[in-house]
């Protein structure tokens, strides 16, 4: 075990810097982290853009705080060596989802309605109050999950990614999506609770009570880091054979 290693923390966030478990995948042998950053696009967290869905004082702040809290994130997997993957929602109108469109009212076999969120090339599908830096992966999605119709599994397995921090908006829609793919397709879970958030803060608290019980565990930013640190700390170099995380 890396020493150093907090007596206090879940054991389960201790295992993932334990060097003698290898994750399958590393190429060091070793569990490797990746930051995962799930629709932070201005559809999904610009106040002007947001507003509609009728969020509290409360939630509202909360989604600020994420944001803030995921750009944080982002500068500190950059500083880590952590590699950073963006996962965006692009609705595509020639390629209208038809179940979301009933499920919200509208007509399932007609076009893409007016409010369909992040359609590709408007300004509501931007990143909101961080990007991506180039070389770090970009994978665009048409639904909840960043793995659904993408090829988010190989870029991550090619890379040798022992685990996962996901992050982003919202706590129970994509960003719930998404951990649980990554945690049915193999990869150790972590969500940080403060680096997501929904528009209802019930909803939020609802949607990790799910997460920490089926599929990952849940922490918070500052453990997050804590965690990246260690691990950078106790790396072993990675083999020139190793893929980085591909760009797209």
């Amino acid at each position: 075990m890396t020493g150093g290693v907090d007596a206090g923390r879940d054991p389960r966030l201790a295992q993932l810097l334990d060097r003698g478990s290898p994750a399958a995948g590393s190429p060091t042998g070793g569990p490797r982290p990746a930051l995962v950053v799930v629709d932070v696009q201005r559809d999904f967290g610009d106040p002007t853009r947001i507003a509609p869905y009728g969020l509290d004082d409360r939630a509202s702040a909360a989604v600020d705080a994420a944001v803030t809290r995921i750009g944080s994130l982002v500068d500190e997997a950059r500083a880590t060596g952590v590699p950073v993957v963006w996962v965006e929602l692009g609705s595509d109108p020639a390629r209208p989802w038809r179940s979301s469109t009933w499920l919200r009212g509208g007509n399932p076999d007609g076009p893409m309605p007016d409010d369909e969120p992040c359609r590709i090339g408007t300004e509501g599908a931007e990143w909101y109050r961080t990007a991506p830096a180039p070389g770090e992966t970009r994978v665009v999605k048409r639904g909840y999950s960043g793995f659904l119709g993408t090829d988010l599994e190989a870029r991550l397995t090619s890379a040798g990614i022992g685990w996962v921090t996901v992050v982003g908006l919202t706590t129970e829609c994509c960003v719930l999506a998404t951990a649980q793919d990554a945690m049915q397709l193999g990869w150790p879970v972590v969500v940080p609770q403060d680096a997501t958030a929904a528009y209802d803060s019930d909803v939020h608290d609802a949607a990790l009570t799910l997460i920490d019980l089926n599929v990952g565990v849940v922490t918070d930013a500052d453990e997050t880091v804590a965690l990246w640190r260690e691990s950078a700390s106790a790396s072993v170099s990675v083999p020139a054979s190793a893929s980085p995380v591909g760009v797209r």
